[in-house]
């Protein structure tokens, strides 16, 4: 589903070699030491990042330079939902950014409002809601956006621990139903083992193929026992 191949990614003095191949409907945990490029991986694949060498190819063409048009869905650790639209409008914009929406669209707003456990706060503002709230927000817009790849950049880092297992265990949930392609950026390596079939490791400067995640815990690689704090 989504590939990189002799990828090199430069800007001011940071380099970032990619040699990467996702399958398709795998959720997938990026890992690696603070600053080693997790999120610039994200940034590269949704097109908001140009690659000085290689190609972004998703399910097997060549990535559009516009990152709109690409079947993308992201979430962010911040900044998912609009302070001054309620939280229904805010699920409505993955569908329509001018909020004109049929029956038929509405109905999906809703649904996706359901799903995610928040019908019930749709006319709240963000303001006026919990944290973990919010990005249920985000949750569901991803669902009526209906794109095949989700990116999530520590989507979650800001939440007490219970939350957080709650909120992985929506996203693993909504992965298998609809088969998406799920790339997760993490500091924590729990998450991984808890919620990814897959593991992609970055350190110093190398962006390392996806493997699985009970390989990754097993692996002997120095960059990774050094990352994962085991000894040598």
């Amino acid at each position: 589903m989504i590939k990189i191949e002799n990828g090199r990614y430069e800007t001011k003095g940071f380099t970032l070699d990619i040699n990467v191949n996702v399958p398709a409907g795998k959720f997938c945990a990026v890992l690696g030491p603070s600053g080693a490029g997790k999120s610039t991986l994200l940034s590269i694949i949704s097109g908001f990042e140009v690659l000085k060498q290689g190609e972004v190819i998703i399910d097997g063409k060549l990535a559009s330079p516009s990152p709109s048009a690409r079947p993308i869905s992201m979430i962010f650790q911040d900044h998912n939902v609009f302070a001054h639209l309620d939280v229904w409008n805010n699920v409505a914009l993955g569908i329509s950014p001018n909020l004109k929406l049929n029956d038929e669209q509405k109905s999906e707003v809703v649904a996706a409002l359901t799903r995610v456990g928040i019908a019930h706060l749709a006319k709240r503002h963000p303001g006026e809601i919990s944290g973990g709230e919010r990005q249920r927000i985000a949750i569901a817009r991803v669902l009526v956006r209906n794109k095949p790849i989700l990116l999530l950049d520590e989507p979650f880092a800001a939440l007490d621990p219970g939350l957080r297992i709650d909120m992985l265990n929506l996203i693993t949930e909504l992965q298998r139903e609809k088969n998406l392609t799920v790339l997760m950026v993490t500091h924590q390596p729990d998450d991984a083992k808890f919620a990814a079939q897959k593991v992609i490791f970055i350190s110093d400067g190398e962006v390392q193929n996806c493997i699985s995640t009970s390989e990754f815990f097993r692996s002997k690689n120095f960059a990774a026992l050094k990352y994962l704090g085991k000894r040598t």
